[in-house]
């Protein structure tokens, strides 16, 4: 399974999380603000990344634009996650550089579908 570096600093939702991916057979690594998420995708290459976006020390935004723009780890897979949903934070998450948005409470299965197609490599053209 994936090596998933999940960024969260609401106690309740990382360890709600990290269980259930754990769980599924994903090993899971833990950052809880952004500036650490960088730090640790950096050291750790994981797999994907679940993106908190309201983190403190560094926001999700710019750590997402940090690791994006980091020629090592801008193919590391980033998901946005996010509690608080308006209008164009899912053009913001992707103009950022995420490649997937979902919101939170997460739906665990919605989420695992969003995570395989974006483990998954590409088909034949």
């Amino acid at each position: 399974m994936a090596k998933v570096l999940l960024v969260e600093d609401n106690e309740m939702n990382r360890d709600m999380l990290s269980r259930r991916l754990f769980r599924r057979g994903h090993e899971v690594l833990i950052a809880e603000d952004g500036a650490a998420a960088v730090i640790l995708a950096r050291s750790s290459r994981p797999d994907i990344i679940l993106m908190d976006m309201s983190l403190p020390v560094l926001d999700g935004w710019e750590a997402t634009r940090r690791i994006k723009a980091d020629p090592e780890i801008r193919h590391i897979p980033v998901i946005a996650l996010t509690a608080h949903a308006m209008a164009g934070d899912e053009e913001k998450a992707m103009a950022a550089g995420c490649n997937g948005y979902e919101t939170k409470p997460v739906e665990l299965n919605r989420l695992l579908l969003k995570m395989d197609s974006l483990l998954s490599p590409p088909g034949p053209s």
